[in-house]
């Protein structure tokens, strides 16, 4: 059940390529996210599934939460010219950015903090 070129996908082949869980492809799909065709239990996966989890995967990537990534997905099914998924992207890269670069500063003043504390115990110690 493999070929990236229209054939389909089970859910160990994903979770392999995208170095992910199983549970974590039926999480996506238990949000809504993809809806793999059924054999009996077995799910089955389509190329518009596959791009669905590449899509979530870059959007952990990118610090964005999976109700952030749904949202994108979803734009991208609704505007046929990608313009305002694109917008959005950008909104949430921005958001994104600010949230790291804060987390940034924090670890460089607790990193400070305890590299003030490690030398007051060293001294402390003499």
């Amino acid at each position: 059940m493999t070929d990236k070129q229209g054939k389909t996908f089970a859910i160990g082949e994903l979770a392999q390529e995208f170095d992910t869980t199983t549970r974590a492809i039926r999480f996506y799909e238990d949000q809504g996210l993809i809806s793999p065709a059924r054999e009996g239990q077995k799910r089955i996966y389509s190329p518009a599934d596959r791009i669905i989890i590449k899509l979530i995967m870059r959007g952990k990537r990118l610090g964005f939460s999976l109700a952030e990534s749904k949202e994108l997905i979803d734009l991208y099914k609704v505007d046929d010219n990608n313009q305002t998924q694109h917008l959005r992207v950008l909104e949430q890269v921005r958001v994104s950015r600010e949230r790291l670069m804060q987390q940034q500063r924090d670890i460089k003043i607790m990193l400070t903090e305890l590299d003030e504390h490690e030398a007051r115990v060293k001294a402390d110690m003499k």
